[in-house]
């Protein structure tokens, strides 16, 4: 069942420090469906979408929203507040330098696996340069 979590960030992140991610709990995993993020600045910025193998530092629950009749069991977070265990990139979003300029990154039949587990998530990094305030879509399937 699909599910999302979207806004606009807290934080402009770190190599370190998501954005947003979401992560899963004792009992669900999930697969990776999308990941949108939209520049909201008139300032290039480079971001990355990684594996978190701990939830430290989370921020805010955010509201996980169904797209079908099941509610979501996996926990979305809002901008990181302390560095989390942040694996090797897996995708990069180079945002061009102009409000509304967008990159979105669908993944296919499988999408990316994140097993079962509270310490499993996947989220948005700075990747290099100077950070903006971004809007963001996380979608997944559990």
């Amino acid at each position: 069942m699909l599910h999302s979590i979207a806004g606009t960030a807290t934080v402009v992140g770190t190599s370190v420090r998501g954005i947003a991610s979401i992560f899963g709990t004792a009992t669900f995993g999930f697969r990776l469906r999308q990941i949108a993020l939209w520049n909201t600045t008139t300032t290039a910025c480079t971001y990355a979408a990684v594996r978190f193998t701990n939830a430290t530092g989370v921020g805010a629950a955010l509201t996980e929203v169904a797209h079908d009749i099941n509610p979501p069991q996996c926990t979305g977070f809002a901008g990181h507040t302390a560095d989390g265990a942040v694996g090797s990139p897996f995708d990069v979003f180079e945002l061009p330098a102009a409000i509304g300029g967008a990159a979105i990154l669908t993944y296919g039949d499988g999408g990316i696996l994140s097993p079962v587990g509270t310490a499993n998530g996947i989220g948005i990094i700075l990747l290099t340069g100077t950070g903006q305030i971004l809007r963001y879509k996380i979608a997944w399937e559990e």
